[in-house]
Parts: structure tokens; sequence; C-alpha cells
């Protein structure tokens, strides 16, 4: 039989696979964590605006939900950090307490006092007391309760302005942190230090100008395994705790080795394999990642995942030789994928999976040059259907990241499916500033942002309508948070580059985002803007507020009610503006949302929007 034709239809107008509805119908996966003793993994589920912690033992069918009364949220900075597991018990964080459950059910018994917010629960090897970081009127600490809750929480280190990562000593004494001060951010400059919980004694482990994560104990306590970025790239180092030196065990000069920028509590990248004779870690190059095994010799091997080009939150049994992590592919969305002995078994997926792979957009690293010679990278979507054909050029969306220090990498990505599967060229950068390429260029965008992020996007679309990739007079730029201020900024300072803007949270007055947003980035803007009142002519320069009668393309905001890190009047500025002068705008203002959707009818709502939205100003304009 003769194949069928392909429908030919403009671009931008495809029947997608990816509805609204369909949009907000899959679920977030995150933090798969090992009992004790290697046989159960909890992990949790976002449904809508609810985290659900869901358990499953080996032997057991099917997965089960643990809990129902509470939603499971940590909430100091961006959150992470949400819960633990240890001797049957889950110890979780649920309006700003920590709780303690059975796994084999029952009624869940608070630990801690209602006051301030908790994360990153971590049980002593006895199971007799839990640290955790805890934040209350500004003062950050890691302290430490009895598992069952009956004494009151002691402080057990504190006078750091942030704190994250404890881990417990075997021996159940001593403890290993991560803490930094401002005006830093966590990856600028940090210390991991261990403290005597007894006595309070403090030992520094390593410090100073590199950025360090995830500090853990052998399994015979002889060393503190930890990632740093002292060479540029992060990579694996041992420190010997008796002789107190330290040795570089990976040595990756083009890769992240068990290192990423840390935007919330709880990141896990790196683990003890139960004997103590090797650590897994995660491995990323060029926006795809990889889980590697290293001896303690230094020798690597890879641990074969062939499906999946991202890893998240690594989890290693500290009995048997069993790993779990959240991977998925620019074609697979996330799943909780579990390892034993090698062989990889699929715990979870987070979205029904119907769509057949070629139906979807594979993601392709892509890097192009700047006005000035300078190397950009981003990852690139080209038009997908099996069913629809275009002629001429597609139009294209440019999606900018936030932080500004994130990273777009080759994982599951809704927005890029979203617009490729309707037939637009997708381009997510991943500008001067961005992590994953290396400390060099990560800190480009130091006294410069505003600036390298507008010029990479622009350039990125620009190499996209020169290779004839895309339509140039049909592109369309968007980001969210510091993504949203790089659309504000080049629809100010580029007029004309892009048909049209979507802007969701974006900050357009670094002023008030200075003085009003939480206290994690409260100092951020001293690196990537300047400090204040030295710069304040490079602030007023450089805010889109004190510009934003030059937007003269069409842009859509959107903006979450509930808004701590970017409030609501960051917005309302800039579409007072757009009323004023007639600028063509839509202003969608989500109730009870913050700094991102949760909801599902949010999600749905937001994608239709953007839909129709740009069929009005790129497709039909």
């Amino acid at each position: 039989m003769a194949p069928l034709d392909k429908r030919s239809l403009p671009y931008g107008l495809w029947p997608s696979p990816f509805s609204p509805a369909q949009m907000a119908a899959g679920m977030r996966l995150s933090d798969p964590t090992w009992d004790s003793d290697g046989e159960t993994l909890v992990w949790l589920e976002g449904r809508s605006d609810k985290g659900v912690l869901v358990a499953q033992s080996r032997g057991e069918p099917a997965s089960r939900d643990l809990t129902a009364e509470r939603s499971v949220r940590a909430r100091v900075g961006y959150g992470g950090g949400d819960f633990t597991v240890h001797g049957g018990f889950v110890y979780y964080s649920a309006d700003g307490r920590l709780f303690r459950q059975p796994l084999t059910g029952g009624s869940a018994r608070a630990i801690t006092p209602a006051f301030g917010e908790a994360a990153s629960p971590t049980v002593a090897p006895d199971g007799r007391r839990v640290a955790f970081v805890h934040s209350y009127e500004r003062r950050d600490a890691i302290a430490v309760v009895d598992a069952a809750g009956d004494t009151w929480p002691r402080r057990v280190v504190q006078g750091e302005d942030f704190y994250m990562q404890p881990a417990w000593h075997p021996d159940g004494r001593r403890l290993a942190y991560v803490c930094w001060n401002h005006p830093h951010m966590p990856w600028d400059g940090t210390w991991v230090r261990v403290v005597d919980v007894e006595s309070g004694e403090v030992t520094e482990i390593a410090g100073g100008e590199q950025a360090l994560l995830q500090p853990a104990f052998s399994p015979d306590g002889l060393l503190l395994a930890y990632a740093s970025d002292a060479t540029g790239w992060w990579n694996l180092y041992l420190h010997d705790l008796a002789g107190g030196t330290a040795r570089q065990l990976t040595r990756h000069g083009d890769a992240e080795a068990g290192g990423r920028t840390a935007w919330a509590q709880g990141l896990r990248t790196l683990g003890w394999a139960a004997d103590g004779k090797s650590l897994y870690y995660l491995l990323d190059r060029q926006g795809v990642s990889s889980l590697v095994r290293v001896g303690l010799d230094g020798d690597e091997a890879a641990v074969a995942l062939p499906e999946y080009t991202h890893l998240a939150q690594l989890a290693v049994a500290p009995r048997g030789d069993r790993v779990a992590c959240v991977a998925s592919s620019s074609r697979i969305p996330p799943r909780i994928v579990a390892m034993d002995g090698g062989r990889a078994s699929v715990l979870r997926r987070s979205a029904p999976e119907t769509v057949p792979a070629e139906a979807l957009a594979p993601a392709q690293p892509l890097s192009w040059a700047t006005a000035d010679g300078s190397t950009v990278h981003g990852l690139y979507y080209a038009p997908t259907s099996p069913a629809c054909v275009s002629p001429g050029l597609p139009p294209a969306v440019i999606l900018i990241h936030g932080g500004p220090t994130g990273q777009s990498v080759a994982g599951w990505s809704p927005n890029a499916q979203f617009f490729a599967t309707r037939g637009y060229a997708v381009l997510d950068v991943n500008y001067r500033g961005s992590s994953g390429y290396g400390r060099r260029y990560r800190d480009e965008l130091r006294g410069t942002w505003g600036i390298y992020d507008v010029e990479d996007a622009v350039s990125g679309g620009r190499h996209l309508a020169a290779q004839g990739l895309a339509d140039g007079g049909r592109l369309v730029i968007m980001g969210g948070s510091a993504g949203g201020y790089t659309v504000l900024r080049a629809l100010t300072t580029e007029p004309g580059a892009f048909k049209a803007g979507v802007c969701l949270y974006g900050v357009s007055n670094l002023f008030t985002l200075a003085a009003e947003t939480h206290k994690f980035e409260e100092r951020y803007l001293d690196s990537m803007i300047g400090p204040l009142p030295e710069e304040a002519a490079r602030y007023r320069e450089r805010s889109p507020i004190f510009t934003a009668d030059r937007i003269v393309d069409p842009i859509a905001v959107f903006q979450g009610e509930v808004d701590v890190v970017v409030p609501k009047n960051q917005a309302d500025t800039v579409v007072e503006s757009l009323r004023r002068r007639g600028v063509p705008h839509e202003y969608h203002v989500y109730a009870g949302e913050g700094h991102g959707w949760r909801r599902s009818d949010t999600i749905e709502a937001f994608y239709r929007s953007v839909d129709a939205f740009l069929r009005q100003y790129v497709i039909f304009a």
C-alpha cells in the first residue's frame, strides 16, 4: 500500500499531540530516595499543586501513596530537600514542619514545632536523631531533633547566611554540610565543613572562591567525597579525615562531574556505592548527562542508560548494588528509573507516553558565534510532525531559561515539544552565563546581565535564519523570571528583532527586585549588575521599566498573583506602559500561583493563551 501523503498546512498550525489540556495532565517526579535497608524506594509526585510521597518495595507489583492529608513541600529558598527515608519511616517537610510517618501505614507525627521552615532532613545512622536545615526570621541554621519529636530541636551550627546538604558521618556524632554568605551565590563561593554535634567543634574541609557540593562520607567513615569547581569544571574530590589531605578523583576538563548549580536544597549528583570502593556520579556535557561509576583509583566506567539524555537526583542504595534517578530525554517524559545489578526498570512514568517518538522533536546541541566572536551554546528542535509539511521557512521560538545562571538541558522540555509539534523551530539558548559549560563561561554574565543574554538571544535567532532553519521575520522570544527579564530587555533594546515576546513573571525593575526579592537572591545582583548604591546608574539603565516606552512589538505577559521572587508589581508597571501607549499586548494574572505554575488549570490556561496569542500576532499577522 502506498504511504499516505502528508497534509500541507502553514507552520504553527499543525495539529499537535500536545493540547493545552494534555500539557496540564502530567505530573512532576522528583527525589527518589532509598530506605536504609535498600529495599524500598520513595519518591515525590507533584500532582497539580499537591506534593504526594509514593513508595515501592522490592517485590511489590505496584507503588502506593504514603501521604494524603498534607502537601509535601519544603520552602527554604526555592524549595527542595523535601524528605528522607530511614528505618521504615519517611521524614518529610510540610507546612514548615518536619513529620515522621511509617512506610507500612499509619498517621504522621510532627517532630518539629510550627515556626520557620524546615528542609533537607537526614537521619543519623542509629535512627535516633534527625538533622535538617532551618530558616526563621532570616536566620538559617542546621538543627538536630530527636527522631520521635519528644524534645525541642537544637541548633548545632549557625552564623552563616545559608546552609544546605547536611550529611551524617557513620559514627552518628559528626555532620558535614555546605554553607556560604552574601553576596555570594552557592556557585560563587562556599565551604564544606564538619561539626561535632556534641561539642560543637567545627572543622573546615574546603572552601573559598570555589563552588562545593554534596559532601558524603564513605561507608567506613574514613573519607569525605564532595564536588568542587576549583579547576574551572566540577570534579570529585576525596578528603582523608585522618590525614586532613584532599585529592582530586576525577579529571574532566570539558564536562561537569558531579556538580550543578544549587538552585534548591537537596541536590544529589553523587553517592557512595554500598561497598565503599567506588562512587556513582552524574556527568554533564553539552546539556547531555550520563551516569558514571568511578573507583578510588580514578578508573571510570559509564553505566549504560542509552535511552536517556538527562538524569537527575541520583540515589545510591546503602545496601546491594542499586541506584535510582529521574531520567528523561527530549523524546521521553521523566521517569523514575531504578537499576539493580546493571538492569534498569521503570517504576513510574510522569505521563502516558502515548505519542510515538517520531512525532517528537529531538534536542540537537548547537553552537554559534556572536558579533565579537564569542561562542554561544544552545539546543535546537526542528519542527516535527509525521503528518504535516509546510512550504517556506518556519517561525521560531527562542526560549530563554531562568536564573540567569541556569541551563537548558537535553531532557524532556514541554515548551519545546509544544511548539515544535505545531510547526515552530525552537532554539533553547544557553547564553553566556549559563551553567554546564565550566566556570569561565558561567562567570561571563557577571556585570553584563541584560547585555550578553540579549545579544546571544538575538544572534541565536539570526543564526537560525542564516542557516535556513527559520524565518527571520517571524522570531518569537519567550522566557520566565530572569528569562522574562531578557525578553523585556530584548524588546526595549532591539525593537523589531522579534515579531513578538512572551514574558513569564519577568523582572522589570532591578531596584525593586534587589529590595523585595527573597533572601536567597537579594544580593545576586551584586555580581550580575553591581553593588548598590555605587552602580545605581547601571541599575536604571538596565531596568526595562525605565525604557518600557520603547516596546513596540506585541507581547504577552503572564504573572503569578502571590509571587515573592518577582512580585506582581514588576509586571503591573510594564503593562501600564503598554496600555497607555496602545501597544498590542495581553496580561494574564493567575490567582494563587507564585513563581511558576503548579495548578493544572493554570497550566492549561497558560498554553491555550500562548497558542492563541502567537496565532494572532505571528502566524496570521
